[in-house]
């Protein structure tokens, strides 16, 4: 009887171990999404220092990347 009850104890604390450890990225439901998310952030954080405003293309540049993360992140929800 001992033995189902340390078998039982010692199952119980994995379980709960498992239970509260944060789901790894690595089992991201859309990971190439969320590279091209990640990607995105990126380029605009380069344009937002660029030296050049470029005739107004950078700031048109920003814009497409703000409505093609949103995109991206409609497309997460959706699936």
């Amino acid at each position: 009887m001992k033995m189902n009850k340390k078998f039982v104890a010692a199952f119980s604390v994995a379980a709960l171990m498992l239970a509260i450890t944060p789901t790894s990225p690595a089992f991201e439901r859309h990971p190439e999404i969320r590279a091209a998310i990640d990607a995105l952030h990126n380029a605009k954080e380069h344009l937002e220092h660029a030296a050049h405003d470029f005739r107004g293309h950078r700031v048109d540049a920003i814009h497409a990347i703000d409505e093609a993360e949103r995109q991206l992140r409609i497309c997460m929800e959706v699936d």
